[in-house]
């Protein structure tokens, strides 16, 4: 296509440094907050503040995406907001919030069902939950049931195949023959 006579093409070099230009007088301005907090602490974890409400309350121990949605949704707390940027009566509402979790859940939504010493449908949370965990491990050993039992030999314990998985801790290595002493054959010990 022809250009009409008054206008000329513009040639690339001048594009380049008119782009140049624009970029340089904007200059990218970050919103800090003065009250944004780094690392925001529920429930004995240390969660990142860049996080999101949904992504930063899966750090606690015993918090999946379900439950944290169903946290952030009671608290009235927009998902997508910045742990950061959360007030500490709002950290204090999800953490209160966390805490009586099995009360208004239904009894399918939490992680122990039918507690054995208690009977009781509970959530259990960060540290309690490992220790809980060894506590059902060490009764099924003293039991002396199928599961206690694989747990003791360090076995499979679901029902997996063993015969060509699981095979940690079983290398030996090369182990060498015996020396023989010079000027003896071994067909001659065996005569």
């Amino acid at each position: 296509m022809a250009q009409p006579e008054g206008q000329e093409k513009p040639q690339k070099a001048e594009k380049k440094e008119k782009a140049k230009k624009e970029k340089a007088e904007k200059p990218v301005e970050k919103k800090v907050d003065e009250n944004f907090r780094y690392i925001v602490r529920i429930m004995n974890s240390d969660i990142d503040g860049n996080k999101s409400v949904l992504m930063g309350i899966q750090n606690v121990k015993g918090v999946g995406p379900r439950v944290a949605a169903v946290i952030a949704k009671r608290t009235g707390i927009k998902p997508s907001e910045k742990m950061g940027n959360l007030s500490e009566a709002q950290t204090d509402a999800i953490e209160k919030l966390i805490a009586s979790y099995p009360e208004f859940a239904p009894s399918w939504a939490v992680n122990r069902q039918n507690d054995v010493e208690t009977g009781e449908d509970m959530h259990i949370f960060g540290v309690d939950l490992d220790i809980v965990r060894k506590d059902d491990i060490n009764r099924m050993k003293m039991i002396r049931c199928y599961k206690g039992v694989r747990h003791e030999q360090g076995q499979k314990v679901r029902g997996q195949r063993t015969r060509s998985n699981g095979r940690t801790g079983l290398t030996m290595g090369v182990s060498r023959q015996k020396a023989q002493q010079p000027g003896s054959s071994p067909s001659s010990e065996k005569k």
